[in-house]
């Protein structure tokens, strides 16, 4: 059996009458761009009550979706804007390329996400932080409640960066309404993805809407009235299109991920580390990440016997020769280094059959039990 790691081509059988259908409806209407057509409108309109927010603004990807929220709380040059070391790197990227300064932390070492302890510790030290990015990596909300208060004690923004965990909830709240600005990711591989680029902001905030609202089209607030210099990063018509009609299947989804978790971790948690999932949260499992000591000879055996596997991430954001210029070294955080060694992302797409699913565990626990 050959099972791989994401497989695109099943969900889109599984849609592609509607998504067809969508697609040549906006080729029809000669609209394909934001400022004439109703697509991305429509979508935004779904994705805000969706995540419980006042306002979703469509933007051309996952990064733009944070470095707007960035730009529109005035982060700039030598600024300081917290997030974690253990994420992907665009996260700390928009930071950088504001001429900001991204100051990395260590994890949780159960969630992975950023340790708000250490979030206080940094704080105290350092005055001229001007924001916080949390990530909810593989899928499981950080620790917004005491981040928020955090922030609140001393007057600095949080930007979530939600890119992904979209449909997981924190004490009942969705993830993208629980800071101030949120961004979010839909690369076609993430549990709502596009069939290209997009991405999306989402913020409670009136002023803040204006702003992210005019930096994506050039920073014109009102027809050829350049209020700001901006960017072009319009969400296509198509893809909102497409996005529209997945976004009725993402909680259905979600929840088939969550079956396939919960079957990984019934049938290998004598063998390996499984997920840990905080009270409070629901996990939707972008990745499903087992830990353990021989990751490369667990890797190779289960590529031999057809599985395909990942890593997110090998190495650790401030560890990356693109931030050597910051100064950090090999065992200032430990715990993030730790798990950037031992941690393997098995299959995991909601298409994944049952029989599939079982092949992957009873792979691994033959390696195990070979071994012993």
């Amino acid at each position: 059996m050959k099972v791989t790691q994401a497989n695109l081509v099943r969900q889109y059988e599984n849609v592609k009458s509607e998504v067809d259908e969508a697609v040549l409806r906006v080729l029809g209407s000669g609209k394909y761009i934001l400022l004439h057509g109703d697509e991305v409108k429509s979508f935004e309109a779904e994705m805000a009550n969706y995540c419980g927010v006042k306002y979703a603004i469509g933007v051309a990807s996952g990064t733009d979706a944070l470095t707007l929220p960035l730009r529109a709380t005035g982060i700039g040059p030598e600024d300081k804007v917290i997030t974690t070391t253990f994420t992907f790197l665009a996260t700390p990227e928009v930071i950088a390329n504001l001429d900001a300064h991204p100051v990395f932390l260590d994890i949780d070492p159960d969630t992975y996400n950023i340790d708000p302890e250490k979030i206080y510790e940094c704080i105290e030290k350092n005055s001229s932080i001007k924001a916080i990015m949390p990530v909810h990596l593989y899928g499981q909300p950080a620790d917004m409640d005491e981040i928020m208060q955090i922030a609140k004690d001393y007057n600095i923004n949080v930007i979530e960066d939600a890119a992904q965990a979209i449909g997981a909830k924190y004490n009942g709240r969705s993830v993208g309404s629980l800071g101030d600005m949120a961004g979010t990711s839909f690369f076609p591989t993430k549990n709502l993805g596009a069939y290209g680029d997009g991405g999306m902001v989402f913020t409670n905030d009136d002023e803040l809407y204006g702003v992210i609202a005019s930096l994506r089209v050039h920073g014109v607030a009102k027809k050829d009235r350049q209020v700001r210099l901006g960017y072009n990063s319009r969400l296509d018509e198509i893809q909102a299109a497409i996005l529209k009609v997945k976004l009725k299947y993402l909680d259905k989804w979600n929840n088939r991920r969550q079956e396939i978790a919960k079957t990984y971790t019934d049938m290998l948690n004598e063998y390996v580390e499984v997920p840990h999932i905080k009270q409070g949260r629901t996990h939707v499992f972008h990745q499903y990440g087992i830990r353990v000591k021989n990751r490369d000879a667990l890797r190779n055996y289960l590529k031999e016997n057809g599985v395909g596997t990942g890593v997110h991430y090998p190495v650790p954001c401030h560890l990356q020769p693109a931030f050597g210029y910051l100064g950090y070294k090999e065992g200032d955080f430990p715990v993030a280094e730790k798990a950037a060694k031992e941690l393997i992302s098995l299959p995991m797409y909601p298409e994944l059959k049952d029989d599939e699913v079982e092949y992957v565990c009873e792979t691994i626990r033959k390696f195990y039990q070979k071994k012993e």
